[in-house]
């Protein structure tokens, strides 16, 4: 196995890719030296307020009886009624629903990490990376990796996880409510159509507890900045048209950004975490990439999903077929759950940028590919930044 330390001593990215909160960051409690947790709502996800007229409205344009849709109608996964155009996203909140022990329930979406056969152009196919020991990272999460969080949602399989990151909002300077996550973790691609219940938890399981440990942890300690629902979700027209379970011809667009509401209005997700990521769409070709970290929650074996870990390998290029974009791929042991989970490079202002998201990777798990972030990538975020503008 390759060792990485040499190559952090000559970038500099240890200290740099600690993602430690700024001291704008989370309100503390007095007491314990911890985030203040936003308050979640209770109930059995069964229920509750009555949906945003919007919202209504919306599913009823779709044939959706909104009071149905709360009380279990979203479970309904037929292909007829299944929403899957980009403009028919809908996301209505269901209060109580994603309480610790769901969270802990939820699967890996692990065929989307089967890269199946890789029949691409190798010329511009780099050898396969040595595997790279993925690390856990320092505890607690919100002093060391506050923007990385995990992805929650329901499938036709059962409910699911995956990985995110709070991204900068161009349009909302120091207050945005994007995150950043793989296409996959949000839309089934050409098979389907838009995942349901989608929600953001970020710094999941702060002091970094067991599983059993959890079952017992308060609240605060699951979820330390509470839970952030998806009001708005965009992914790429590739993705959609051709993603599938392993990747497909969508991979090199497997890219989604999500716009979360705050809980119980507030603060911005931003202000609440106390740091965001600018994203980088102009990153330089591989060779010039002294090294890149993937940030996630494995969750397949041997993982299970409770502890974030990280790898950080010096990119190379991977092309799955000649007609699709080159994607990055790095030496990384991760696995399912880490899927969406941000790669991270540093500029040369020595600040951290976002330059693409754990999509793909072999049964084995040896090594991890993410898309290249360019045009396509960039249009997405612009129309999502310039959506919520001043909100």
């Amino acid at each position: 196995m390759r060792s990485i330390r040499p190559l952090l001593a000559v970038t500099g990215l240890a200290s740099a890719l600690a993602l430690t909160a700024t001291a704008c960051g989370p309100t503390e409690d007095a007491a314990s030296g911890k985030p203040a947790a936003a308050s979640s709502a209770a109930g059995d996800g069964q229920g509750g307020a009555e949906l945003p007229k919007d919202l209504a409205d919306k599913l009823k344009e779709h044939g959706v009886d909104p009071e149905k849709w709360k009380n279990g109608e979203w479970k309904n996964w037929d292909k007829d009624t299944w929403l899957r155009e980009a403009k028919d996203f809908v996301n209505p909140v269901i209060e109580g629903l994603w309480k610790p022990e769901r969270m802990q329930s939820a699967k890996s979406p692990q065929k989307t990490m089967a890269a199946g056969g890789i029949s691409g152009d190798q010329g511009v196919t780099d050898p396969e990376p040595r595997p790279v020991r993925a690390e856990p990272e320092k505890k607690p999460y919100h002093e060391n990796a506050a923007p990385v969080g995990k992805v929650f949602f329901d499938a036709p399989e059962g409910s699911m996880v995956c990985s995110a990151t709070v991204i900068k909002d161009p349009k909302n300077p120091g207050k945005s409510n994007l995150v950043w996550t793989a296409g996959h973790c949000v839309h089934a691609g050409q098979a389907g159509g838009w995942y349901r219940n989608i929600a953001f938890v970020p710094a999941y399981n702060d002091l970094g507890k067991s599983p059993a440990q959890l079952q017992s942890a308060p609240p605060q300690e699951v979820a330390p900045y509470g839970v952030y629902w998806a009001d708005w979700v965009a992914t790429s027209n590739e993705w959609i048209s051709d993603g599938g379970p392993t990747g497909g011809e969508g991979a090199p667009y497997d890219y989604a950004v999500m716009h979360v509401k705050p809980e119980n209005g507030g603060k911005s997700l931003e202000e609440t975490v106390g740091v965001a990521l600018e994203v980088d769409f102009q990153a330089p070709e591989a060779q010039s990439v002294p090294a890149m970290g993937a940030w996630g929650y494995p969750a397949a074996a041997p993982y299970d999903g409770a502890l974030m870990h990280k790898c950080v390998d010096r990119p190379g290029r991977l092309s799955l077929s000649p007609g699709t974009p080159t994607m990055w791929r790095i030496g990384c042991t991760m696995t399912g759950g880490s899927s969406g989970g941000g790669w991270f490079r540093e500029l040369p202002s020595g600040k951290l940028a976002l330059v693409s998201n754990t999509s793909i990777g072999p049964v084995t798990a040896g090594w991890l590919a993410g898309p290249r972030l360019g045009a396509g990538a960039q249009q997405i975020y612009t129309m999502m930044s310039n959506k919520f503008a001043g909100q």
